[in-house]
């Protein structure tokens, strides 16, 4: 891999290639949105793309060349209408959503598209629940294998691949660059938006009037359903907050390991895993995150010049 520096001399003579990281970390990874826009709008190109959880799923979308258009409707959402695509699972399917309606909206997006036939280079990782070891998805359908990379355990039921159960890949690698490690592209750019929060983070407790509606809503239902255990929206944002914590800290010890050349980090607490109501502030915030770390590439002419 170049330089930065070396990158930034050559740009006049060809677009730097990119192995674009996307790590997990539910609604804050539509910050990816904002950076892969800051990455293509400065002439960048995108060669390859390693991602886990929403990662996989933006970075899926983005190689399939359907990103703009998940933009497109995710931004015309409204809050009830992403709520809906919560579909309660009250089978021992060990998830609480099943995400069938979620699926369905994926695959009129991207159908039976099948990761070799992406233009570049893909790849999804998820965690094997029987071994414990990563698993990398580098073939086969798309779908399947974004599913099963943001299959988070107790909200999404494990997704099974051939001989082998699969959840959120972010459990064990939650900012996947190994991956990228044998492309031979100018940079890795890493994007980790489970970075350490801005403040002290407190336990969650319920306010006087309006609880959070995702979590209330997935509590609420289980309750009406008579489950045998109390389930309280306030046990489900303990849970979140503390996988969080254990993301964030495993993602530092990662990228201690394979440091990338650029990194763009947001905090863990910027918003909830489920905010996607949220997409705009976050799709923003990541353009500007990434404006501030990864260089402008200048026009042809001022490098030429410079």
């Amino acid at each position: 891999m170049a330089t930065v520096d070396a990158v930034a001399v050559d740009v006049a003579q060809r677009r730097p290639s990119v192995s674009l990281v996307l790590g997990s970390g539910g609604a804050r990874g539509l910050a990816h949105i904002g950076v892969i826009r800051w990455l293509l709008e400065n002439d960048y190109r995108i060669a390859a793309v390693s991602g886990c959880s929403i990662g996989a799923l933006i970075g899926g979308l983005h190689a399939a060349g359907k990103l703009e258009a998940y933009r497109d409707w995710l931004l015309a959402q409204s809050t009830r209408d992403l709520l809906g695509l919560l579909d309660l699972s009250f089978q021992r399917t060990g998830g609480l959503i099943a995400g069938n309606r979620l699926t369905a909206v994926l695959r009129e997006l991207v159908g039976d598209l099948a990761i070799e036939a992406l233009p570049i280079r893909y790849t999804a990782v998820a965690a094997d629940l029987a071994t414990g070891r990563e698993v990398w998805l580098t073939q086969g359908p798309l779908l399947e294998a974004m599913r099963a990379s943001f299959a988070v355990p107790m909200l999404f039921p494990p997704v099974a691949y051939r001989d082998a159960l699969l959840v959120d890949g972010g459990i064990l690698n939650p900012v996947p660059i190994a991956p990228t490690l044998g492309d031979a592209t100018d940079l890795v750019v890493a994007v980790h938006v489970s970075g350490e929060a801005r403040r002290m983070a407190a336990v969650p407790t319920p306010p006087a009037r309006e609880p959070d509606g995702g979590w209330r809503r997935v509590a609420g239902a289980l309750r009406k359903a008579g489950d045998a255990l109390a389930v309280s929206w306030h046990m489900l944002a303990v849970a979140n907050q503390a996988f969080d914590a254990m993301q964030s800290t495993i993602a530092r010890q990662k990228m201690a390991a394979y440091p990338p050349d650029l990194l763009v980090e947001l905090p863990r607490d910027l918003c909830g895993i489920h905010e996607f109501h949220r997409a705009a502030e976050l799709i923003e915030l990541g353009y500007r995150a990434a404006a501030q770390i990864i260089p402008a590439t200048p026009a042809p002419d001022s490098a030429a010049t410079g």
